[in-house]
């Protein structure tokens, strides 16, 4: 099929069932997670996603419309009035911009996943030198990145996983293989 050079690559449609066990959020439930995946989109970030809404889980929580609004969350939770009560970026956000949505969400519960220590640590830099103190607000982990690549090393659009996340570390079982790691926190003190 030809395909015209003004049209776009349609997002991919992804299911995930997730036995989930947040002993810190006090969740233990099943979880039917679909996500879009946009063309440009990588596993890892897709990954990602699925990850930052089992770590911040709690009722109403949803997959944001992703790279295709990079100005929306990329997971979000509404309360019963529709305002936004937490509001989630994952991969490798701007500091000035995250601060700028925490600044804008003032109610909202502020949270970065990142991709690796590595770039959370840059992040972090990048913040204190630039004086953005408010970040102070905003829950900052990073993956270990062989957790997201295990995750990741499969482009099935279904996929069934079991994930307990104790203090800062997950613990993954999928397709009869067991992995885990940290989840690597930091902070920025804030004014």
């Amino acid at each position: 099929m030809l395909r015209s050079p003004g049209l776009a690559l349609p997002a991919t449609l992804h299911d995930f069932q997730i036995e989930l066990a947040n002993v810190d959020a006090g969740a233990n439930l099943r979880v039917s997670l679909r996500a879009a995946r946009h063309p440009s989109e990588s596993m890892e970030r897709l990954w990602l996603r699925v990850l930052a809404q089992c770590w911040q889980w709690r009722e109403g929580i949803e997959q944001g419309p992703g790279l295709s609004d990079p100005d929306a969350p990329d997971v979000l939770a509404r309360d019963l009035t529709g305002e936004i009560r937490l509001w989630i970026r994952v991969g490798r956000p701007e500091a000035t911009r995250v601060q700028q949505e925490a600044d804008r969400n003032r109610l909202a519960d502020v949270a970065v996943l990142f991709d690796s220590p590595r770039r959370m640590e840059a992040f972090v830099e990048e913040a204190r030198a630039a004086g953005l103190e408010r970040l102070g607000r905003v829950a900052l982990a990073a993956v270990d990145p062989p957790v997201l690549q295990a995750l990741a090393g499969s482009e099935e659009r279904r996929a069934r996983i079991s994930l307990t996340i104790v203090g800062d570390h997950l613990y993954v079982e999928r397709d009869g293989r067991s992995f885990d790691g940290p989840l690597v926190r930091a902070y920025i003190p804030g004014s």
